[in-house]
């Protein structure tokens, strides 16, 4: 399967997963208080810290080596998944431990701000377990080309897991709150389990404990690997969810802001939907490349990621942006919520720039040049964690989002100037800046001639006026090699005349 078509299905699943995570938006929105919602997302933050301290390179490991031992060994000797998931498990245990241990600790800096985050804490680390397994055997099943799997198992699956919750709260089988985020603590065990129930019944994971020849060949190299990437991951991490950490342990109304920072999080989460299918798509394709020193291949991946996430980015970006205010009114949410817009506009901002640079982590990362991933991570997190401090003790919620947004570029530039020196890559053409010219373009007549309008019917054709007219400039511009193919066989599909054309990555 193509990275063109696996992107395609992939982020078409990505899409369906995010229509169900607007609804639980929606619901969690309507239904529970901004404390409660601000704890569900405090979930996710801990689940990603304990995920950095537990994976210890482990992800960056298969995608790195998988060919060698796909190339060398028959299944049933490829040791790569127990050495991950022993490993990966052998360091959960620790930060469970460290965990206990540290618990005095966590209980000062969150006690007068988030008191429900520490009456919720051990329940905090078997959603942190589910979601280090899953990773791991996601990250597996990348190489085994089956992303469009994994990406219906944790944008469709985990979040009906949610949708299901919800729903028996509000029709009072689960009675209360406290049951609900209960349960949901093990909803990354869920599809965990299910990803290892296909693995192991299409005899694609086999457990030896015998280590391979590849292994002891590329032992050295293994472990210097995972320890760079490993921390280069950490830092990563750690910035990615400073942000819900800081805000409810400096911000008075603690899990209310969380709150309210959650639901710009989670709407913004739509800007970047895309990215997660074409990264699946890409690493297995680069890491061959890097084996096969097909640089050629490498620099048209680079520049395809780059035009065709800026063009889903800046269209999603725009879309929610011209109907924030109006949907909290239309939907009649709390006008609490009413705040999160401009904290989506930073963070909206900041996934556009990480999505206009396209697969540059990925790229790096597959690489023999991975110690850069270490050193622009802490360059990252040597920014992040001070500006989010003092940032959010001024701006309170919308602190955090600015301090990320200026984080970002300098993260971005340092990868691409990177690449560029090194391997004279990089993935802007003149057709980046038209992408951000015609968003503006169609963006502004979309927003004077409804800016009174209000209403669900509003939404509908403001939206509808927006796509049509970026659509049509996309594709009279031919801003993507990938988009006329699609374009031509939904022509054909419809009777609408013309070719498909257009060759496969």
């Amino acid at each position: 399967m193509s990275i063109r078509r696996q992107s395609i299905i992939s982020s078409f699943l990505v899409y369906i997963g995010f229509a169900i995570g607007l609804l639980n938006t929606y619901l969690y929105a309507k239904g529970f208080e901004e404390v409660e919602y601000g704890l569900i997302g405090s979930f996710m933050a801990f689940g990603t810290i304990m995920l950095a301290f537990s994976n210890v390179g482990i992800t960056y490991y298969i995608y790195k080596f998988y060919p060698y031992y796909n190339d060398n060994l028959p299944p049933q000797k490829n040791d790569m998944i127990t050495i991950a998931l022993v490993t990966s498990l052998s360091a959960f245990a620790f930060v469970m431990i460290s965990g206990f241990v540290f618990k005095d600790f966590v209980v000062r800096k969150y006690a007068e701000h988030s008191p429900e985050l520490i009456y919720y804490y051990y329940w905090l680390f078997p959603f942190g377990l589910g979601l280090s397994v899953y990773t791991i055997l996601e990250a597996y099943a990348w190489q085994l080309r089956k992303s469009v799997l994994t990406n219906f198992l944790k944008e469709i699956l985990w979040r009906l897991f949610a949708t299901i919750l919800i729903v028996l709260m509000f029709f009072g089988v689960i009675r209360d709150f406290d049951l609900f985020i209960k349960i949901y603590a093990f909803t990354y065990i869920g599809i965990a389990l299910v990803l290892l129930v296909f693995l192991v019944y299409k005899k694609h994971l086999h457990i030896t404990f015998t280590f391979s020849r590849v292994t002891k060949k590329f032992s050295k190299k293994i472990v210097r690997l995972g320890l760079f990437v490993w921390l280069s991951s950490l830092v990563l991490n750690i910035s990615t969810v400073f942000d819900t950490l800081v805000i409810a342990a400096v911000v008075t109304s603690g899990m209310a802001n969380v709150g309210v920072y959650t639901l710009a999080q989670n709407i913004s989460s739509l800007v970047q939907a895309p990215q997660r299918a074409i990264t699946a798509a890409s690493i297995p394709a680069l890491a061959q490349a890097w084996k096969d020193k097909d640089y050629g291949r490498i620099r048209l991946i680079y520049q395809r990621s780059s035009i065709n996430q800026l063009i889903f980015s800046i269209a999603m970006f725009l879309l929610i942006w011209l109907n924030f205010t109006d949907g909290v009114h239309t939907f009649q949410l709390k006008q609490g919520y009413l705040d999160a817009r401009i904290v989506f506009f930073f963070i909206g901002l900041q996934k556009i720039v990480d999505m206009g640079t396209g697969v540059n982590s990925q790229i790096i990362g597959t690489s023999s040049y991975w110690k850069v991933e270490l050193i622009s991570g802490i360059i990252l997190v040597a920014i992040t964690l001070p500006l989010n401090y003092f940032l959010t003790l001024q701006l309170q919620e919308v602190g955090p989002a600015i301090a990320n947004l200026f984080a970002m570029i300098v993260y971005n530039a340092i990868r691409f100037v990177f690449l560029w020196r090194k391997f004279n890559m990089q993935p802007f053409t003149i057709k980046t800046l038209y992408a951000i010219l015609l968003g503006v373009a169609c963006y502004l007549p979309c927003y004077f001639l409804f800016s009174n309008s209000q209403g669900l019917v509003s939404i509908i054709v403001r939206s509808g006026l927006f796509i049509l007219l970026f659509g049509t400039g996309v594709l009279y511009l031919q801003l993507s090699p990938d988009v006329m193919p699609v374009w031509q066989t939904i022509r054909k599909r419809l009777r609408l005349g013309g070719k498909e054309t257009g060759s496969k990555q």
